[in-house]
């Protein structure tokens, strides 16, 4: 039977580095457990049907706002639309999903029902939601590479260690320091803040602080790409 209508949603595919204080640093993606059929119980990307009066970047900002009280997203950018007619029960749903980031050190109090999730360890997730966050974790992979992107995962003024972690993270294979903090300097993306962090419990030379040189999008190198090492 064909379709009588079409309606249209936005989906945002929002990511975090957490953990960063312990060995184990995890990208995870906020995710809410429907409460209704269909499916209920499983997870799902925040967001919802696009209203007649709004565009889509004004949608998925309201929705991020309304239904998880998300307001600290640094980065947002409409990535892919998911089309298939028989995505979802009903009537037929066309979803343009959105890359969302929130720095490290961001601390959202979010409702009862919406956690993050790590990316390699995702819950049984409805719909397509779950290939929606594959698509937009190799799209973050690839734009670390040749843009600077890495603002928006950041604290403002960060450690080279610090950086490292997010990127390793991020891109879900190790990254030594010494090179990132090459590359992104010689490309003009980081510059040194000219102070340290605080030391330690086990004290040492206190560490030097680097920050974004920009917090706006841009590409810097079309061309490059982070290689897990040898």
């Amino acid at each position: 039977m064909p379709h009588r209508s079409t309606e249209h949603e936005v989906l945002a595919v929002v990511f975090q580095v957490r953990q960063l204080t312990t060995r184990n640093p995890q990208l995870s993606v906020l995710l809410w457990e429907r409460a209704m059929e269909p499916q209920r119980g499983a997870w799902s990307l925040p967001g919802g049907r696009l209203r007649h009066d709004e565009d889509m970047t004004s949608s998925v900002r309201r929705q991020l706002a309304e239904k998880v009280d998300l307001r600290e997203v640094t980065h947002l950018e409409q990535l892919a639309v998911f089309s298939e007619p028989d995505r979802v029960p009903g009537a037929r749903v066309i979803a343009s999903t959105f890359l969302g980031l929130v720095p490290s050190d961001a601390t959202p109090a979010l409702p009862d029902d919406t956690r993050w999730h790590p990316v390699d360890a995702l819950p049984p997730m409805a719909f397509d939601h779950r290939p929606m966050v594959t698509h937009a974790h190799t799209r973050l992979i690839a734009k670390l590479s040749y843009t600077n992107i890495g603002f928006a995962l950041t604290p403002k003024e960060f450690a080279l260690s610090t950086l490292r972690d997010i990127y390793s993270a991020a891109i879900a294979h190790p990254v030594d320091a010494t090179n990132l903090q090459r590359v992104l300097a010689r490309r003009g993306v980081i510059t040194p803040t000219g102070t340290t962090a605080r030391s330690g419990r086990s004290g040492g030379r206190p560490a030097a602080l680097y920050r974004f040189t920009e917090s706006s999008y841009r590409v810097t190198d079309e061309f490059a790409a982070l290689r897990p090492p040898n």
